[in-house]
């Protein structure tokens, strides 16, 4: 699964990375939890735009916003078909924007947190779903789920199960209404092995209420 992730790139390379001008504003974020408001790009009117959604997705037919807590995550193997997300991923897709994402290895007290990022140090993009949900008055609530799948060879000493990266030459078909569900089907695999590197960090990280650059920072022996 993915629970925890990171954006610290700052706004001048995610507009460069993602030619999105809006994401310049962007404030550096190493500890990104469930239920925060996180960026996305969407395709609108033939253009990418970037939106700020709570990060779990509320099916519009949930009674209420608690629903979304348990929704952080679409698995692969059942994301066209799960009532929660099939509507999601025929419709709407989206990026969630990323530099890196946090698992965790061990048993209860004792699990040691690692930092997974890219070799290349850039900023990527998961595999994401959105929604939109509004209550008896009317309010307007937008929210995301990460896609994961089974981890690659490398990776998968960490956890079985990693979040899908997106190439970036397949950003434009991911978000096209028009981009058939086979082939769509055919993007959720897990990253090519020599691409990601896992980096055991401190505890700091645990909590959510910690934030900044000592989440990444590469645990003492």
């Amino acid at each position: 699964m993915c629970g925890r992730y990171s954006l610290s790139s700052d706004g001048n390379t995610l507009v460069e990375e993602f030619g999105v001008t809006n994401l310049a504003a962007w404030s550096a974020r190493y500890n990104i939890a469930p239920s925060q408001a996180v960026p996305v790009l969407l395709e609108q009117d033939g253009s990418l735009e970037a939106k700020n959604l709570h990060w779990g997705l509320l099916p519009r037919w949930a009674k209420d916003k608690k629903t979304s807590a348990c929704l952080i995550n679409a698995r692969t193997e059942t994301v066209a078909e799960k009532p929660s997300f099939r509507a999601a991923f025929r419709q709407r897709r989206c990026l969630i924007l990323a530099d890196g994402y946090y698992e965790w290895v061990g048993q209860q007290n004792t699990k040691q947190p690692y930092y997974i990022f890219s070799q290349s140090h850039r900023p990527f993009a998961f595999a994401g779903l959105w929604e939109r949900w509004s209550d008896a008055n009317g309010s307007l609530y937008l929210s995301c789920a990460i896609i994961t799948c089974p981890s690659n060879t490398e990776l998968e000493r960490i956890h079985h199960r990693m979040p899908v990266i997106l190439p970036r030459e397949h950003y434009a078909a991911w978000l096209e209404d028009g981009s058939e569900i086979k082939w769509l089907t055919g993007l959720l695999k897990p990253a090519a092995d020599i691409t990601f590197n896992a980096v055991a960090v401190s505890t700091f990280v645990n909590s959510p209420a910690h934030e900044g650059p000592d989440c990444i920072k590469p645990r003492q022996p």
